[in-house]
């Protein structure tokens, strides 16, 4: 048993509050059970309770054995000096406050059914991918879409620290914030670090500054990116690395090391040289891009705002002076759905949340229905459960589930795990 089941117990009232009383005899009502604490300090903060008649307020702090207080050292810590009653599994020894006076226990071993206890035993020890995957289905459908709706906000407000930090990082500039985060998506997850360092060592500003030569703007980021710094055979890269020279020297740039970027593993669609060029055609096509997609309604406006083909060198080539059959590089709709995805919808839902503009969050988790489910191995065994996403929405919902609940074994944090626990 984990202390976050008899958080659980308390939060949702599942024991038995027939004449409650502390384990030295005084009768107990809960009139108010407190605010839960995820932080440091007492489990439960602005608690009222009445003992023996008279009215209390303040925290509670739980362990499954009352010797956990002094295991815990909480006799040394002021912050636990206005606990009005330690509620615990099992009392093995009384916890007096500083003065010497007893702290009212309230021992919870015999007032819990022993069907709940099982059931919850069960989930805690279940092996499966799928902890409730026996009990899912039993689930009534409103519970689950209910709490399908609040896993994807979470999800999306959870993606909103790396936006905070370069929003910070871009004094809060939402274009070039838009422009970092984009440049990372581009990386995907092997390359994003290496793509927000190639955003970073060439501002926007500059890049606007080229947007009528997409060879040089092509110049700028192949160069910063630290490809062109040495003598290839094709003619294309060396006009690249002869045109970056001049501007390198005109803005005072500072190029990576080449040996940041990854190729290992990757299908040469997504080789970073083939992004980087996918990238600089995008960043060649518009200006205030943010403010465009912020404009778009549909998915489809967004699929043509960000749909680019690279120069025609990339056609036979997936890397300098190699050639490949020839092929067209545009950029892919299974690409543009993840950039969607981790990239689009949580900035303009950010974004909208920020600015209390309702209308824009609620576009962004629109967004989310139009696109197709995702297509990995997680959902996949979803789906062997008899789980099948309709959309994007559901998709990013159940992997919030399967990240953050399932696989840290949240049952008691859970919506289907509250009713499978009812």
């Amino acid at each position: 048993m984990k202390e976050e089941f008899i958080h659980f117990l308390w939060r949702t009232r599942r024991f038995d509050q027939r004449e409650l009383k502390t384990t030295t005899g005084h009768t107990i009502e809960i009139l108010q059970p407190g605010e839960y604490n995820l932080h440091a300090g007492p489990d439960f903060f602005n608690a009222r309770l009445r003992i023996d008649g008279m009215e209390w307020a303040g925290n509670v702090e739980m362990h499954l054995a009352s010797s956990d207080w002094y295991v815990h050292q909480h006799e040394q810590d002021p912050a636990y000096a206005g606990v009005i009653l330690h509620v615990v599994w099992v009392e093995d020894s009384m916890v007096l406050q500083p003065d010497g006076r007893p702290i009212p226990c309230l021992e919870l071993c015999k007032r819990v059914s022993m069907v709940l206890l099982e059931e919850y035993e069960r989930l805690m020890l279940e092996e499966d991918w799928l902890p409730c995957g026996r009990s899912f289905h039993e689930v009534p459908r409103v519970v689950r879409l209910g709490w399908m709706d609040r896993l994807l906000v979470e999800r999306l407000e959870q993606k909103t620290a790396q936006i905070e930090r370069l929003l910070e990082y871009s004094r809060d500039s939402w274009e070039d914030t838009f422009y970092f985060l984009l440049a990372r998506s581009f990386g995907l997850k092997i390359n994003l670090d290496p793509f927000e360092q190639l955003a970073r060592s060439l501002s926007l500003s500059i890049v606007q500054r080229h947007k009528e030569h997409p060879f040089q703007i092509e110049a700028l980021y192949f160069g910063q990116a630290g490809f062109l710094e040495r003598e290839y055979q094709d003619d294309y890269p060396n006009q690249l690395a002869k045109e970056y020279h001049y501007l390198r020297h005109k803005y005072q740039l500072v190029p990576m090391e080449v040996s940041q970027w990854k190729f290992l593993r990757l299908r040469p669609a997504n080789f970073p040289t083939i992004r980087i060029a996918q990238f600089a055609a995008l960043m060649q096509r518009t200006v205030h891009l943010f403010s465009k997609v912020l404009e778009c309604v549909k998915v489809a406006e967004l699929e043509a705002l960000l749909t680019v083909e690279t120069a025609s060198y990339w056609e036979m080539h997936y890397r300098f002076d190699v050639p490949s059959v020839e092929r067209k590089k545009a950029v892919g709709r299974s690409f543009l759905m993840q950039v969607f995805i981790n990239t689009v919808v949580p900035v303009v839902f950010f974004y909208g949340k920020r600015r209390q503009e309702v209308e824009l969050q609620n576009r962004a988790l629109a967004w989310l229905e139009e696109l197709g489910p995702e297509s990995n191995q997680l959902i996949e065994e979803w789906v062997a459960y008899g789980v099948k996403p309709q959309n994007a929405h559901d998709s990013q919902a159940l992997l919030q589930l399967r990240q953050q609940y399932c696989l840290e074994r949240r049952c008691l944090d859970c919506a289907v795990g509250h009713y499978l626990l009812r």
